[in-house]
């Protein structure tokens, strides 16, 4: 045997001795994460059958018995100090949240999570980010969010360039020139102008008036 595979050998015993010190730890990991991925199959609906199943109470009732036998397991003398640390945490955090986490199942089309949403507010913000030449994505988000939110949701609606450029025609040029003597209300830093190109006029005009003009944040940037 050569010296290499002597010493890989030498890593693989130290491997195999550090599992087996290990051990009982490792299985009281694998334990708890038992109890999150069971919580998560209740919240998914996996268990049902049909759609119809699904329900806030049914889930509501599932989620409950669960609390129940998590509290017992806490409870338990036979308990390490570390499975009652993470998993009471656990069920202190459920328990305090569980008013909240069982409403979305009788409204049709309310989601679960805000997982999309957070991906559709990811996508917006890549490219205006690069637009504003700035890293930091906060003031900009402040002050033209819903703006740039409501032209993107026009752009991907069928033909919804066209009608947005059809509204946009609809605003007079000076409409949107009053909301600028509101800037010295916004906060400090989210009160700097933007540059946009001239072709942005429009659209500036429009969302300034329309989507802007109730809100002290809702505004665009004006054309410099």
């Amino acid at each position: 045997m050569n010296q290499t595979c002597k010493k890989r050998l030498s890593r693989l015993k130290t491997i195999v001795s550090l599992h087996e010190e290990k051990k009982e730890l490792l299985a009281q990991i694998a334990s708890m994460r038992t109890w999150v991925g069971e919580v998560e199959h209740i919240f998914d609906g996996s268990w049902a059958t049909q759609a119809e199943e699904i329900s806030n109470a049914e889930v509501g009732r599932r989620f409950d018995a669960y609390l129940q036998r998590l509290s017992r397991f806490v409870d338990a003398p036979e308990r390490t100090e570390d499975e009652q640390s993470r998993l009471g945490h656990l069920l202190k955090v459920l328990t305090h949240l569980r008013p909240g986490l069982v409403h979305c199942y009788d409204v049709k089309g309310f989601p679960r999570t805000n997982n999309e949403m957070e991906r559709t507010i990811r996508a917006i913000k890549m490219p205006y980010r690069r637009i504003s030449g700035r890293k930091n994505w906060n003031n900009y988000l402040l002050r033209y969010g819903r703006c740039v939110a409501y032209q993107e949701w026009w752009l991907h609606q069928p033909d919804g360039e066209a009608q947005l450029q059809a509204r946009l025609h609809q605003v007079p040029s000076a409409s949107w020139r009053h909301p600028l003597t509101r800037d010295s209300s916004l906060p400090s830093g989210a009160a700097q102008p933007l540059s946009f190109s001239s072709s942005t006029t429009g659209l500036s005009c429009f969302l300034r008036e329309t989507v802007g003009a109730n809100h002290q944040y809702g505004r665009i940037a004006p054309i410099v």
